[in-house]
């Protein structure tokens, strides 16, 4: 075949120009475009690795910006602790200074509205927000946490960043932390309210009141005739001195004790002893310490850390006219004696040689039917306390495994003290709610709890001839509930039946129904966030409802004690693992606003738990801070750390990315204007071709 000279041209132009071109034109694009490629077909491989590492930093820009969001708020919180922490040593100092007796009423006075003020402030703190969402409302961010009444009303939900794959950091804390949280590390402690004198100092002679001495408060080392006094000046022949011991120890279990005799010469230390031993102390084991402050008040100081069950009420009786009324089984019967020691030694009135010391004093209102000269010998049958249109308990209801509260569905024998009565179950158990209802009117409800096998639990307004049962939530069929399984929202319906005065008509689940539904628009009983039973009338701002609710058991001697309790004259918190910021320090203040170093239950608030414990106090509540501020510097650093790691990744991402799709211009610069020249040389070829060609036509 002849080879033409188009032939020759086309072999060295054509293709050639077409190769030349297209690398010119991908040169140049990576120039302009700064990419490598632009599209996967260029190269496949590059392609999936660049949308790889583009997924990465999008995944890594949405760490960063969650981790420093979640930073702000960490941070902001850590400054709001500053703070709380700066105004708690202030009300510490306060505190200290108003113990000093160099301080008038009104210096104190003065003391105390600071204090006030100081509590505003940390209401205030607890109530800060960032960019209209609360720091400590939990993941309620848009609740306000704190109301004027110091009661939390967040939720305790926690915020988290997002840090990468499976991997969470909490940037909040919640005030259910901060503010109702929990210090197992904690020992709960309660202490007497009733100031003892040394009766044998004050009365030299016990047979002539008007022989005065000296005022010596009661030391562990003095003597029980000391401690309850004496009508003669001899100790023989002996009197019998009689306590009356009722509590709870840290397990939750319940107990009373009506203590041996005890003679003149005893030391008080024998009696704290005795009262150590009913709460388990043995020889090698401690469970609880028993002592006297400065004041002659008792102190048991739980040696388990992290319950808030102990709890603590004393009665002491000594008969002088050598009847032996002191001696009962039924604590009502002292309900004749004297409180006043004075009385005893010279009586006003008729004389009966029966004096009574009371160890706890409450303000409060006895039951229907308990005893009322003596406020001191009532334990736990007790009105519930009224504030306008509520009713109120002071016993928190916590759950025996656990320290937790007790909620609506919480069962009752998850609670109570299963191992009186039949031992194991609450079958048997019979409780008493009596008071007046919403209108006035006097009730007297019997609750008894059954199991299946005995018709299920019932209540009654007639002592028990006529039983209303009290139904399960169990379908198709409703029947009376089993004794262990009813729960506390089943005793409240009963309460707000009762108190409501919506009580049933006929013994019917529908009728039964029907009442509930009918009671709630009258009035609503529950369970507050610390536990305790609440009434509250919605018919009138200061109602004339009245509650209490006990345990048949209470008051006696001779058998088992109460399984549980609901409202107590008992002993005053001055420890607890349970944390209540704002309660706690409204009772702090208090003590400064009652001018009271030491509790004193004989005059002005009964509950004030004193200056010196108010220090106690806040120390503790300084302590839950500190720990809290500890966790949100964790969370502070751990933020910090992930924000700088999370920056390091992203620019180590951005460099990868960089050298898999970025142009090299100095490499692709070389290869333009290698190809340049090489479509320039055959340029110049074929431009020399031609004109070979050109001659040989010619």
């Amino acid at each position: 075949m002849r080879v033409t000279s188009s032939m020759y041209y086309e072999n060295l132009f054509g293709s050639n120009n077409t190769k030349l071109n297209s690398k010119l034109f991908d040169v140049n694009k990576q120039i302009a475009s700064g990419l490598k490629i632009q599209y996967a077909n260029e190269d496949v491989a590059t392609f999936a690795q660049t949308m790889q590492l583009d997924n990465e930093m999008t995944t890594l820009g949405q760490i960063k910006k969650s981790v420093d969001s979640g930073y702000k708020v960490s941070n902001q919180t850590d400054v709001v602790l500053n703070d709380f922490g700066t105004s708690l040593d202030r009300v510490k100092a306060l505190l200290v200074s108003s113990a000093s007796a160099a301080h008038s009423t009104t210096s104190l006075g003065a003391i105390a509205s600071e204090l006030r003020g100081l509590e505003k402030h940390l209401k205030n703190l607890a109530n800060t927000s960032i960019n209209g969402q609360f720091l400590f409302s939990g993941s309620a961010v848009d609740t306000k946490p704190i109301g004027d009444d110091g009661i939390y009303n967040g939720n305790d939900g926690s915020l988290k960043a997002f840090l990468g794959s499976q991997a969470q950091q909490q940037y909040n804390l919640s005030g259910a932390e901060l503010f109702l949280g929990e210090d197992v590390s904690v020992k709960r402690e309660v202490t007497s309210n009733v100031q003892n004198f040394n009766l044998s100092a004050k009365y030299p002679d016990f047979t002539d009141v008007s022989v005065l001495g000296a005022d010596a408060y009661m030391t562990s080392e003095n003597s029980i005739r000391d401690l309850m006094g004496d009508i003669d000046n001899s100790t023989t022949p002996a009197n019998d001195y009689y306590f009356y011991l009722r509590g709870t120890k840290s397990d939750g279990s319940t107990f009373n004790l009506a203590i041996p005799p005890m003679s003149d010469n005893q030391k008080v230390d024998e009696l704290l002893n005795t009262i150590g031993e009913a709460y388990g102390n043995t020889a090698n084991l401690k469970l609880v310490n028993v002592s006297m402050n400065d004041r002659g008040e008792i102190v048991v100081q739980d040696k388990m850390k992290g319950s808030s069950k102990l709890d603590f009420h004393l009665v002491g009786a000594v008969d002088f006219s050598g009847a032996g009324a002191a001696n009962v089984v039924n604590i009502d019967s002292l309900d004749i004696g004297e409180t006043n020691f004075v009385e005893i030694i010279n009586p006003t009135g008729v004389p009966n040689g029966l004096y009574v010391k009371e160890f706890v004093k409450s303000s409060f209102t006895p039951a229907n039917g308990a005893a009322s000269n003596i406020e001191g010998l009532l334990y736990d049958r007790t009105e519930f306390a009224k504030n306008g249109s509520k009713l109120s308990s002071n016993v928190s209801q916590v759950l025996k495994d656990g320290n937790a509260f007790a909620t609506s569905s919480t069962k009752i024998s998850e609670v109570a003290d299963l191992s009186q009565g039949n031992a194991g179950t609450l079958d048997g158990t019979q409780f008493k709610l009596v008071g007046t209802t919403i209108t006035g009117a006097a009730f007297d409800v019997q609750i008894d709890f059954k199991n299946t096998a005995n018709g299920g639990s019932t209540f009654s307004l007639d002592g028990g001839t006529t039983n209303l049962s009290i139904f399960d939530m169990s379908s198709p069929v409703r029947l009376p509930v089993n004794a262990d399984d009813m729960t506390y929202q089943q005793l409240m319906d009963v309460v707000n039946m009762a108190v409501s005065g919506n009580v049933p008509s006929v013994n019917t689940s529908s009728a039964y129904d029907a009442s509930i539904a009918s009671s709630i628009f009258s009035a609503q009983t529950t369970l507050s966030y610390d536990g305790k039973i609440q009434f509250s009338d919605a018919t009138s701002s200061n109602t004339k409802a009245a509650i209490a609710l006990f345990d048949s058991n209470s008051g006696t001697f001779g058998g088992d004690s109460s399984v549980m309790g609901f409202n107590a004259n008992n002993a005053l918190t001055i420890r607890d693992p349970k944390t209540d910021f704002f309660k706690a320090i409204d009772e702090i203040i208090r003590a400064v606003e009652g001018q009271k170093e030491y509790p004193d239950g004989t005059k002005g608030d009964a509950r004030n738990v004193g200056i010196q414990n108010a220090i106690a106090m806040i120390d503790d509540l300084q302590d839950h801070v500190t720990r809290s501020h500890t966790k949100v510097g964790a969370q502070s650093n751990a933020l910090s750390n992930a924000l700088d790691r999370t920056s390091v990744l992203e620019i180590n991402t951005m460099t990868l990315r960089s050298s898999v799709i970025d142009t090299d211009f100095a490499e692709a610069s070389l290869q333009l204007a290698q190809l340049s020249l090489n479509y320039e040389a055959m340029l110049s070829t074929v431009g020399k071709v031609s004109k070979l060609s050109l001659v040989n036509y010619l």
